[in-house]
């Protein structure tokens, strides 16, 4: 097979259309399964399917926002490409480089271009070190800068993320919420990535504070040339900083396109529910759409159900829903779903 047809069979299962020198990540087939153990000699009985099975690319330069209830694979897939989480099966590639068979300095190299911004800025940095040490910290351990240029370097991003270069020397208990989450994007920044994937990063933040972070991680973006995984569970706030958006359920991609077609014409049963559950500030509006409400509990990711996951709770569901796994398919250009009624 010649490298152009590798290319293109490539971009076919990741879901692209474009062409695929676009793409700064690629991934394909990605499983993360964590094992359930019992017994005395703690054998292992099941897996939990955490993710299972996702085809995506991240365009250089974009920010895919990745939503989906609480406990469906979000947090799980970011760790899994930066490789914080082993994937169990399936393919990473970050600018052509397959990151899922490198071990050692090989991949403490490549993770200089990937960090990550947690969610909670209250454990994520440790509070016996001062501010210049938890930035410092990466350029030291990747032997970035020495001595005077490093501690510049560190006053230079604390100013990129709002802060006072002069609160280098305090520790993270001097700091509210919001500066906490400043200084942990300031880490991820020291060591010059390409690729950050920002786990909720507003969630733990006040409504107040959630706006401020998200328009400084577009600011830095626009700066410093970032591509962004946008993970987060509050819509409204995907919408507002995402080229384009993918819905997880139960450890499974179910749609995924551009932010505003999303938002505008979703097509899978499961992102119309979701949608409908975003507030509208005109009433007028808000009276008469439609709410789906859901019903059931979400199914445990041990036993997931067969055919299609959101089967147990999806109000259209049809025979070859319970039976037969929906193929991930472009329904449009730059929109794919995986459902049988669509």
């Amino acid at each position: 097979m010649t490298s152009e047809n590798t290319d293109a069979a490539v971009a076919e299962r990741t879901g692209s259309s474009a062409a695929a020198e676009d793409h700064l990540l690629e991934v394909e087939g990605l499983k993360v399964y964590f094992p359930v153990t019992a017994g005395l000699f703690q054998r292992k009985v099941a897996d939990i399917r955490a993710v299972d099975g996702l085809d995506f690319y991240v365009k250089r330069g974009e920010t895919l926002g990745l939503v989906g209830e609480s406990g469906c694979g979000k947090s799980t897939t970011g760790r899994g490409i930066l490789q914080l989480v082993r994937p169990t099966e399936g393919s990473v590639q970050l600018d052509g480089n397959e990151l899922t068979t490198l071990k050692g300095s090989a991949l403490r190299r490549f993770r200089r271009r990937m960090q990550m911004v947690f969610q909670d800025p209250y454990s994520s940095l440790n509070p016996r070190m001062s501010v210049r040490d938890i930035v410092s910290e990466p350029m030291q351990i990747h032997g970035l800068y020495k001595g005077s240029e490093r501690r510049d370097r560190v006053a230079y991003l604390l100013n990129a993320v709002g802060l006072n270069p002069y609160f280098a020397r305090r520790f993270p208990h001097e700091f509210s919420g919001g500066q906490r989450q400043r200084i942990g994007i300031a880490r991820a920044l020291a060591v010059e990535p390409d690729f950050i994937v920002c786990d909720e990063p507003v969630s733990a933040l006040d409504v107040s504070i959630q706006a401020q972070v998200i328009n400084l991680l577009e600011d830095l973006q626009s700066e410093f040339n970032l591509t962004y995984l946008f993970i987060a569970h509050d819509l409204a706030v995907v919408r507002h900083i995402s080229d384009r958006v993918a819905v997880m359920y139960l450890g499974k991609m179910m749609e995924l396109a551009g932010s505003n077609e999303l938002y505008q014409n979703p097509l899978h049963p499961y992102t119309k529910a979701l949608m409908s559950a975003v507030p509208i500030t005109d009433p007028v509006v808000e009276r008469s759409r439609e709410r789906i409400i859901l019903t059931g509990d979400v199914p445990s990711p041990v036993r997931p159900p067969p055919g299609c996951v959101f089967n147990t709770r999806c109000p259209i569901a049809i025979d070859a829903c319970y039976e037969v796994i929906p193929e991930w398919r472009e329904v449009s250009p730059e929109h794919w779903v995986a459902c049988h009624r669509i």
